[in-house]
C-alpha cells in the first residue's frame, strides 16, 4: 500500500477546510461575523489553499450562516485559494454568485432516510434542487463540486446501497460538477467501505476528482485517509480541532481535524504548503473560542520531535 508518494510522483495534497461551515453550523451561540472571516484570513495565511467558508442556506434553517455574504466580503483574496460554499437551491446559487464565491458545493445524502431528516425532502428532491441551481454556477464560470452525504453507512439504515452513491454521483457529473466529495457523515467508514466506494466511482466516472471527508466517530479517521492515499485520492477535507458533527445524525462526533491530518500527511512526505504551527496556534484560538475541550491532538502535544529538558522531570522513587 502506497501511503508516501513515490519517487517522481507529485506529492501535493489538498487540504480543504471546513471548519467555518461544517464546524459552526451547528454551534448555537452565533459566531461574530469578523470572527469567522479572521479564521479563514489566517488559515488562508498559514498556507491553506482550500476553504469551504460558509454556506448560503436560509437563515431560519441555519442562523449560524445568516451572515455568509458578510462573511465573503471580509475574507482577503489570494491567488490559488478556492473559497466554496454551500449552496441548497437556485436562491442559494445566485446569493453566492454575487458574494464571488469560487465554487458552489451541493450535498445529497445516499440513505433516503437522513436525506429527510437533514434536508426534509428525498434523495430525488435533492437532486432536482442542483439540477435547478447547477446552470446558475455554469452561466457565472463557478465550479461545482457535488458531495455524497452517509457515503459509507447510514445511522438510520445501516450500509447505504452503493447504487445510491452512483446514483447521486452521475447526476452531478452529467450536469457539470467534476469535483466529487465523499462525506462519512456519522463516522461509519472503514477501510474495506471507502475502498470499494472510491473503485466504483472511478471505474464508472474516470473523469471526476476525488475528495474525502471524514469523521472520526470510531477513531479510525485518519486510518482511513491513510487508505485513501493508497488509493490515489489526493484531496480531504478536514475541520479545525476537530469541530463538528451532524446534527441530523445521532452519536456522530467531529470532522478528522485539519492539524492532525497535516501533522499525518507531513510525516509521510506529503506536501500541503501549510505552515502547521501557525494552523495549530488558530485550532488553539478556536478551542478557546468554544470554551470547551475540541479533540485536536496535535495543538496540545506538538510534533513528535519536541523535546522536555530532563531537568524539573519527576522522577520514580525507591
Amino acid at each position: 500500500m502506497n501511503y508516501s508518494p513515490a519517487a517522481g510522483e507529485d506529492r501535493f495534497v489538498r487540504v480543504t477546510e471546513v471548519g467555518t461551515r461544517d464546524g459552526f453550523q451547528s454551534e448555537s451561540r452565533f459566531i461574530p461575523t469578523e470572527t469567522k472571516a479572521d479564521l479563514i484570513n489566517r488559515l488562508i495565511a498559514a498556507g491553506v489553499r482550500s476553504v469551504e467558508a460558509t454556506s448560503f442556506v436560509s437563515p431560519r434553517a441555519v442562523p449560524q450562516m445568516a451572515d455568509a455574504a458578510e462573511v465573503m466580503a471580509r475574507i482577503e483574496r489570494r491567488p490559488g485559494v478556492r473559497l466554496t460554499a454551500l449552496v441548497p437551491n437556485a436562491r442559494g446559487a445566485e446569493r453566492a454568485a454575487a458574494a464571488k464565491v469560487d465554487m458552489m458545493a451541493s450535498f445529497v445524502s445516499a440513505s433516503e432516510t437522513h436525506c429527510q431528516a437533514n434536508l426534509n425532502k428525498s434523495i430525488d428532491a435533492a437532486l432536482a434542487d442542483f439540477v435547478e441551481f447547477a446552470p446558475i454556477a455554469q452561466r457565472y464560470g463557478i465550479a461545482l463540486r457535488g458531495a455524497v452525504a452517509c457515503a459509507f453507512g447510514c445511522p438510520f439504515e445501516g450500509d447505504v446501497k452503493l447504487e445510491n452513491v452512483l446514483k447521486i454521483v452521475e447526476t452531478y457529473v452529467r450536469h457539470g460538477a467534476r469535483h466529487i466529495t465523499l462525506g462519512d457523515t456519522t463516522g461509519m467508514a472503514t477501510p474495506p467501505v471507502v475502498t470499494r466506494t472510491v473503485e466504483a466511482i472511478r471505474a464508472r466516472f474516470p473523469e471526476t476528482i476525488v475528495a474525502l471527508h471524514f469523521h472520526n466517530t470510531r477513531g479510525i479517521g485518519l486510518a482511513n485517509v491513510m487508505n485513501g492515499l493508497a488509493l490515489g485520492v489526493r484531496e480531504y477535507e478536514s475541520s479545525f480541532a476537530g469541530l463538528g458533527g451532524c446534527p441530523f445524525a445521532p452519536g456522530a462526533t467531529g470532522n478528522i481535524c485539519t492539524e492532525d491530518l497535516v501533522y499525518l500527511l507531513h510525516e509521510c512526505g506529503w506536501d500541503t504548503g501549510i505552515d502547521l504551527d501557525a494552523l495549530a496556534a488558530v485550532a488553539r484560538d478556536v478551542q478557546q473560542l468554544m470554551e470547551r475541550d475540541l479533540p485536536g491532538q496535535y495543538m496540545k502535544s506538538g510534533p513528535r520531535l519536541k523535546l522536555t529538558p530532563i531537568e524539573g522531570v519527576r522522577r520514580a522513587v525507591g
